[in-house]
């Protein structure tokens, strides 16, 4: 099979396509071929293995998993003999953690980790959801705890993450402000928001207005001015450090080691959002989808052997929304 490949950390040139052998699903796996696959910032950092303490996680030396790519969605292919949920055929979709494997012709998953695909979305928008919709899912749901009638700001709102956030937040019941730049403030508005600001002609911390949720995507601002544009009483969720943008040892980690710092210590809740692939948020994204409430907006999409001039793209902070790999 055809599969984008990694041997060394480095810039967008060191992946390659080439030819490797199709996986076999071990007794807890399902073969998936493999239709879209997603672009998430994790994608980027993951080729450069940048912030360096990842490569903790990713591999000291080398990236561990070579195939690269963790959204994916497709359709089964074989199941292990202990698969019970899944058959040949089925429409699936799921993200594979740090094991990786999804830009590539087939990958194997492991059940737990896979759920049918909404049946209203295509191929291509159901890549798009697992990873960037759990963020915004937990993030608002369970870190934020968001209820009908509550303000929420989602800064950075034009992103993968942002774009499934403001219309999650609505499902929710809240009245949302989007914070974006000039040219995605009506795509921002078209998705739902009540409210969009324009951060380069305004700063939504000096704004009058107070939210109850301040959903932070992108880590361009002090923890003292997030707090400011929350009530007495509200909760800021911290999502990892979108502005930055490679080459140091930390990364946005100071940002969230600060975060964690800080929330014993004040009255307003401070949230460092932390997530895990699972097929329970797969099923909470579908049923949202399904019901009309959840619909990914597709930046650009790019065939199996242009991944390398994708993440180019993302990495250049040009996108808005996801960016999609076709296979």
């Amino acid at each position: 099979m055809k599969a984008i490949v990694q041997d060394r950390y480095g810039p967008p040139e060191t992946l390659t396509l080439a030819e490797v052998p199709v996986p076999v699903p071990r007794p807890d796996e399902v073969l998936v071929r493999v239709e879209a696959a997603a672009l998430n910032a994790y994608d980027w950092h993951a080729m450069r293995g940048d912030p360096r303490m990842a490569r903790l996680a990713l591999g000291p030396r080398r990236p561990r998993a070579r195939i690269r790519g963790r959204d994916v969605a497709g359709r089964v292919e074989a199941v292990g003999t202990d698969v019970r949920r899944l058959r040949p055929g089925d429409a699936v979709f799921a993200d594979l953690g740090d094991a990786n494997g999804a830009f590539a012709e087939y990958v194997c998953v492991p059940e737990a980790l896979v759920a049918p695909r909404p049946a209203n979305l295509t191929p291509q928008q159901a890549a798009a959801l697992p990873l960037a919709g759990a963020t915004a899912l937990v993030g608002l749901r369970d870190a934020g705890r968001v209820e009908p009638g509550h303000r929420v700001l989602v800064n950075g709102a034009s992103g993968g993450v942002g774009t499934l956030a403001v219309q999650l937040a609505k499902a929710l019941g809240a009245t949302v402000t989007g914070v974006c730049r000039t040219r995605n403030v009506d795509l921002v508005r078209s998705l739902g928001a009540d409210h969009v600001v324009d951060y380069t002609r305004a700063d939504f911390t000096r704004d009058p207005r107070r939210h109850d949720v301040v959903f932070d995507l992108v880590g361009n601002r002090s923890l003292t001015a997030l707090r400011r544009a929350l009530t007495p009483t509200g909760t800021l969720v911290l999502s990892g450090g979108g502005v930055y943008r490679g080459g140091s040892l930390v990364g946005p980690v100071w940002l969230i080691a600060r975060g964690r710092l800080l929330a014993p210590l004040v009255r307003q809740r401070v949230v460092v959002l932390t997530t895990a692939p699972g097929r329970h948020h797969l099923d909470a994204l579908r049923a949202h989808a399904e019901a009309g409430h959840l619909t990914p907006v597709v930046d650009r999409t790019y065939p199996l052997r242009e991944v390398p001039e994708a993440i180019r793209y993302l990495e250049g902070e040009h996108a808005r929304a996801k960016v999609v790999i076709t296979v």
